[in-house]
C-alpha cells in the first residue's frame, strides 16, 4: 500500500504506466471516493524543473468536462514522490474500448460521433487556452459513464503539454510513434539529425490518426509487419502518401504500398457520415504543415459534422438504408437533393412514405417538418425510375477469421481468438442488418402496396359511379323510333351523341375491370408479404450466433488470461489445446448459420424484392394511365351530354310551342300535343333534360375527385 496525506492505493491497482509514471485507482481516507493518482518514478525527476511542473501548471489552468480534472497535488510519505490527484474515469481509455473484440472494426457510428464531439470540445478547450497536448493518441483519451449511461471522452497525460500560440515553434519531441507526425517522427523514432521546428498543427495529425483508428479499428498507416517493425516503410508511408488518401498499407515484404482515399468497408460508419468525414482526415492527416488545415477550419468543420441531424432513409429501389447529414435550418430541397447524393434518385423521382402513410415534402419548407426517424423507422424512399436492387454491400467476415497455430503458443494463440472473435462480431452485425433489411423491405412494400390499394378502390368508385349514370342516363332505346321522323333532324344529332356515351360506357366498363384484377393482384402480393414478415420474425439466426459468441468469448477470456502466464503445466495444456479446437468448432458453425441462414436468405429476398418492385411499379403505372384515362372519359363524356342537354332543350322549347299553338286552334283539345307522336316526344324529352342534368353533376363531381386523386398521386414528385 502506497498513500499521500488524504489518498490510499495499492500498487496492484495499476491503470496505466509510461516512461516517467504510473497511474493507480485509489481512494480518499476519509470519503472514500475513487480517484485516480499519477505517480511520478525517479526518471521524471531527471527532467528539468520547468518540464517536471509544466503538467501540474497545465492542469491547473484547464476546466472542462471533457478534461480530466486536477484535484490536488501531494506527495508520498516516504519518498516524497509528487503524486497528481485526478477524477477516475471507471471505463478505461479510448484505446481499451478499441481493444474489445466487439469494436475490432471500429466504434458504431452513434459512439464515434460521441467520441467526436468530445475530443473537438476538449481540444477546443487547449487551443482556446493556448496549450498544445503534443501526445494525442487513444490511450490518453479516457471514458467514463454519465448518469445517464451516456459515454463521455476526456483528454488526459498532460506530462508533454505546453503553452503555444498558434504562430509559435517548438522543437522538443513528444508523442507515440504510431501517431507522430512525420517530421517528428523522423527525428524522434529514426534519428535523423534535422533543423524543423513544430506547430501546433502536430495534433491535428494526431487527432487525424485517432480519428481514423476510432471509425476503422485500425491505424491508419501499416507496413508489413506492423508499425514498429519497419521503421523506415512507415516513414515512407506517411511523407509519401498522396493528396487526399486517409491510410495506406503494404501488404508484403517489400511489396508496393498501396493508399486508400475512403475508409474500408468494414467500418461501421454509413456513408452519409463517411462523405463528411473523409474531408477532415485527408486535411489533416497533410505531411506539410503549409497545407494542413489550421484548428479553426478543423473546429469548424467538426463542428457543422455534429450541428447536423440525421435522417434515416430506406431505399426501397435499392433495398438499402441511409443516413441523411442536414442542418435543421436547411430546406426540404438541399434534403432531397442530399438524398440524390447518396441514392442517385433525382428529386422529382423521390416519392415517400412514413408509418404507412404518403409523405408530401414541399422542397420550400424547413427541414425541421421532416419526421423523426430512426434505423428502424426510416423514411421510405420510392423512385419512380425503377432500377434492379443492389442491397447491403459488406464484406465476408469468413475472410478475417484467422487460423490458429497447431503448437501451444499462448500469445498468438489469444491474438488468433481476438481476431476470430472480432470478425464473429462483425457476422452478428452484419447479420442483423441483413434481417433489418429484409423487414424494411417488406414493411415499405407493404405500405405502398396498400396504398395503391387504396388508389385502386377509389379511381374504381369513380370508375363504376361514372359508368353507373352513363348507363342510367342511356336508359331504354327512347329516341331510336324517334329517330325515323325525318322532319326532326336534331333527333338524328342526339342520336348519335347517345352512341358516343354507350362507347364511353364500354370503355369505363373495361377500366372498371382492369382495376379489378389489379386490385386482386396487389391483395395477393400484400397477403404473401405479410407471410414474409412473419418469416422474418421468426428467423432465428441471429440467437444462434450469439450463442456460438457467447460461448466463444468465455474460451477468449480464458486465453487471455493465460498469456500472461509463463506456461502451463501438462493438464492446462491439454485443456488448452481442447479449448482451440472448440474454438474453431464454434468459428465455423457461426460462419455457417451466417452464410446459409443470413446471407443466402437475404440474397434470395433480395430478387423476389426486385421482381416485385417490378410488378409494383407496373401496377403504379398502370393506374396512372387508368386515372388519367377515366379523367379524360369524363370530360369527354361532360361534354356529349352538353351537347345532348342542348338538342333536347331545343326540341322541348319547339314541343312546347308546337302545344301552344294547338291549343290556341282548338279551345276543347282532344290531346295536349298536336299529335301523339310528338306528346310521346314530349314526355321522353322532359325526361332525357331531367336525367341530363343530374348526369352533368355526377360528371363534373366525377372529375372533381379524379382531378384530386391525380394531385395526390403526383403532389411527392417536387
Amino acid at each position: 500500500m502506497q498513500s499521500t496525506v488524504n489518498y490510499l492505493w495499492h500498487t496492484d491497482d495499476l491503470l496505466g504506466q509510461g516512461a516517467t509514471a504510473s497511474v493507480y485507482k485509489a481512494r480518499n481516507k476519509k470519503s472514500g471516493e475513487l480517484v485516480a493518482v499519477k505517480v511520478f518514478n525517479t526518471a521524471s525527476y531527471l527532467r528539468p524543473r520547468e518540464v517536471q511542473v509544466r503538467e501540474f501548471e497545465v492542469l491547473r489552468k484547464l476546466n472542462h468536462q471533457n478534461i480530466v480534472k486536477l484535484f490536488a497535488v501531494e506527495e508520498t510519505g516516504s519518498s516524497r514522490q509528487k503524486v497528481l490527484v485526478m477524477e477516475y474515469c471507471s471505463s478505461g481509455s479510448l484505446l481499451s474500448v478499441l481493444e474489445n473484440p466487439e469494436n475490432a472494426f471500429g466504434l458504431p457510428e452513434e459512439e464515434f460521433l460521441v467520441v467526436l464531439r468530445c475530443v473537438v470540445a476538449g481540444m477546443n478547450h487547449l487551443r482556446e487556452n493556448g496549450i498544445v497536448h503534443r501526445d494525442i493518441k487513444p490511450g490518453n483519451i479516457m471514458r467514463l459513464l454519465g448518469e445517464e449511461g451516456q459515454s463521455i471522452y476526456k483528454l488526459t497525460d498532460f506530462g508533454a503539454a505546453r503553452e503555444l500560440d498558434d504562430d509559435e515553434k517548438f522543437i522538443s519531441v513528444y508523442g507515440t510513434e504510431e501517431y507522430l507526425h512525420p517530421d517528428m517522427y523522423e527525428r524522434a523514432v529514426l534519428r535523423k539529425p534535422q533543423q524543423k521546428a513544430f506547430g501546433v498543427t502536430v495534433d491535428l495529425w494526431s487527432i487525424g490518426v485517432t480519428l481514423y483508428h476510432a471509425a476503422t479499428g485500425s491505424l491508419p498507416f501499416v507496413p508489413f509487419g506492423g508499425p514498429r517493425r519497419n521503421k523506415e516503410i512507415m516513414y515512407r508511408i506517411t511523407t509519401e502518401k498522396p493528396a487526399g488518401a486517409i491510410a495506406g498499407m503494404q501488404r508484403w515484404e517489400n511489396g508496393p504500398l498501396e493508399w486508400s482515399y475512403a475508409l474500408p468497408i468494414t467500418c461501421q460508419l454509413s456513408m452519409g457520415l463517411q462523405s463528411q468525414l473523409v474531408p477532415i482526415l485527408a486535411n489533416v492527416l497533410e505531411v506539410e504543415q503549409a497545407k494542413c488545415w489550421g484548428f479553426d477550419q478543423f473546429f469548424a468543420e467538426t463542428s457543422d459534422i455534429l450541428q447536423r441531424a440525421v435522417v434515416h432513409v430506406f431505399s426501397l429501389s435499392q433495398a438499402v438504408l441511409h443516413h441523411v447529414y442536414i442542418h435543421a435550418h436547411n430546406t426540404v430541397a438541399i434534403f432531397l437533393e442530399a438524398v440524390y447524393k447518396q441514392t442517385n434518385v433525382a428529386p422529382q423521382h423521390q416519392e415517400y412514405l412514413f408509418e404507412g402513410h404518403l409523405c408530401v415534402l414541399e422542397p420550400n419548407l424547413s427541414a425541421q417538418h421532416i419526421a423523426h426517424t430512426t434505423a428502424s423507422s426510416p423514411l421510405m424512399l420510392f423512385s419512380m425510375a425503377g432500377e434492379t436492387p443492389k442491397g447491403l454491400a459488406f464484406r465476408d467476415p469468413a475472410l478475417d477469421i484467422p487460423k490458429f497455430v497447431p503448437k501451444v503458443d499462448l500469445q498468438a494463440d489469444y491474438n488468433t481468438a481476438k481476431g476470430a472473435l472480432g470478425a464473429g462480431y462483425q457476422a452478428l452485425r452484419l447479420a442483423r442488418a441483413l434481417l433489418a433489411g429484409q423487414e424494411l423491405m417488406l414493411r415499405g412494400l407493404h405500405w405502398f402496396v396498400e396504398m395503391l390499394q387504396a388508389t385502386c378502390r377509389r379511381t374504381l368508385e369513380v370508375t363504376r359511379t361514372s359508368l353507373l349514370f352513363l348507363s342510367s342516363s342511356l336508359g331504354p332505346e327512347r329516341l331510336s323510333n324517334m329517330a325515323r321522323m325525318p322532319e326532326i333532324e336534331e333527333l338524328k344529332r342526339a342520336t348519335e351523341l347517345r352512341s358516343t356515351l354507350r362507347a364511353l360506357a364500354e370503355v369505363l366498363s373495361r377500366f372498371s375491370h382492369n382495376i379489378t384484377e389489379t386490385q386482386t393482384n396487389l391483395s395477393s402480393l400484400s397477403s404473401e408479404l405479410a407471410k414474409n414478415r412473419d418469416q422474418v420474425h421468426e428467423d432465428r439466426s441471429i440467437q444462434q450466433i450469439q450463442c456460438c459468441l457467447d460461448k466463444m468469448y468465455l474460451i477468449y477470456k480464458q486465453f487471455k488470461k493465460s498469456r500472461m502466464r509463463p506456461g502451463l503445466g501438462y493438464n492446462e495444456e491439454q485443456i488448452h489445446k481442447l479449448d482451440k479446437v472448440n474454438f474453431s468448432h464454434l468459428a465455423k458453425r457461426l460462419l455457417q448459420v451466417f452464410q446459409e441462414e443470413c446471407v443466402q436468405k437475404y440474397q434470395t429476398s433480395l430478387v423476389t424484392h426486385g421482381n416485385r418492385m417490378r410488378l409494383v411499379h407496373q401496377a403504379r403505372n398502370h393506374l396512372r394511365l387508368v386515372g388519367c384515362s377515366v379523367a379524360a372519359c369524363n370530360t369527354e363524356a361532360q361534354g356529349v351530354q352538353e351537347g345532348l342537354s342542348k338538342i333536347l332543350d331545343g326540341l322541348s322549347h319547339q314541343l312546347l310551342q308546337d302545344r301552344t299553338k294547338g291549343a290556341q286552334a282548338s279551345p276543347p283539345p282532344v290531346a295536349t300535343y298536336a299529335s301523339p307522336a310528338l306528346r310521346d316526344l314530349g314526355v321522353h324529352m322532359e325526361e332525357l333534360c331531367e336525367e341530363m342534368k343530374l348526369l352533368a353533376f355526377d360528371l363534373q363531381d366525377n372529375n372533381r375527385i379524379i382531378e384530386g386523386l391525380s394531385r395526390v398521386q403526383s403532389a411527392p414528385d417536387v
